[in-house]
């Protein structure tokens, strides 16, 4: 990408995800580069929405074992995905409904996919640090989707 206010993470992306639309290889390619770029983290990864189960099923990660099916509205995953809306979360486990996929995991950011109005899932990057998370890490997550979802076919 061109725009010099693109993070050196999403750049990598957008040349590691080159004339590839194959969802799986780019989403795990895609989670490898969080996992090695941001420091204290402990999941990063996607959940993709089944059409079939109506629910968020999960897709490729990096981290320890997770949840493998997610309700929308269910959590943040779930409600991030339910309201098509970004949720950054300082302390988890003050989120109404909080899944513990993982015990140690203290604060989340989930930030919806969508492509030309298809809704393909989340990006669900947590952390065992308390408010890991700033708003300005936020923005470039959303901006790794939105350059993620020019890769999908």
């Amino acid at each position: 990408m061109a725009n010099t206010a693109t993070s050196l993470m999403n750049q990598q992306l957008d040349a590691l995800l080159f004339e590839e639309t194959n969802l799986v290889a780019n989403l795990s390619n895609a989670s490898a580069l969080l996992n090695s770029t941001y420091t204290d983290l402990n999941w990063a990864g996607f959940y993709l929405y089944n059409d079939t189960t109506g629910e968020l099923d999960l897709g490729p990660f990096q981290g320890k074992v997770a949840c493998m099916h997610i309700k929308i509205g269910a959590g943040v995953v779930g409600t991030a995905f339910e309201t098509q809306s970004n949720q950054r979360i300082a302390d988890v486990h003050q989120f109404p409904g909080h899944i513990a996929c993982d015990s140690a995991s203290n604060a989340e950011v989930v930030i919806p996919i969508t492509k030309n109005g298809h809704q393909i899932g989340v990006l669900d990057v947590d952390s065992p640090v308390l408010d890991r998370f700033s708003a300005e890490e936020e923005a470039e997550l959303a901006e790794f989707v939105a350059i993620l979802t020019t890769h999908i076919d």
